[in-house]
């Protein structure tokens, strides 16, 4: 739980950096990347992490531009790369202009459950990584590379020349 903004604003700015790296490696051939047989393609679960921000914190009273929570997933991934880009720094903003860190005690209903808006923004982030992990997966097969988040990836280890780790 984030006990302050400036806390959140720290860790936000690194998270939303690092989901918006993967974003921007995507193609419009790999949204159509299924993860498994039958399961959310690439661009499906890239949307939903764009479509997250705005539908999540709509639920605190925040006015977050963005995608819609219905909205379909475009065929472009540079348009779901605009999307986050636009609903990650309307969070930013929303937040400054609306919230205190007093304001992070103050509870909603979030799916059925009460959370304090300081828990709210910790699942935010977690949800992200959560599903930015699949998110790799399934770009990589692909045949895309990705970039690493909390560590170099495969290719990342060539370019700092050291062998990377099997």
């Amino acid at each position: 739980m984030f006990s302050s903004l400036a806390s959140f604003h720290a860790s936000w700015q690194y998270e939303s950096e690092s989901t918006q790296k993967l974003l921007d490696r995507l193609t419009d051939p790999s949204l159509s990347q299924e993860l498994y047989p039958g399961g959310r393609t690439v661009g499906r679960l890239a949307w939903h992490i764009a479509q997250s921000i705005p539908e999540m914190l709509l639920r605190t009273g925040l006015k977050v531009a963005g995608a819609g929570e219905h909205d379909p997933v475009p065929a472009h991934a540079a348009d779901i790369a605009a999307a986050y880009r636009t609903a990650a720094a309307s969070l930013d903003e929303q937040l400054r202009a609306h919230w205190t860190d007093a304001t992070l005690t103050e509870t909603d209903d979030m799916y059925g459950d009460t959370w304090p808006r300081g828990v709210t923004l910790d699942v935010l982030i977690k949800h992200e990584a959560h599903h930015r992990g699949q998110l790799t997966v399934g770009m990589r097969m692909a045949g895309l590379e990705v970039p690493g988040m909390y560590g170099p990836a495969k290719e990342e280890w060539t370019v700092m020349g050291v062998p990377a780790p099997e």
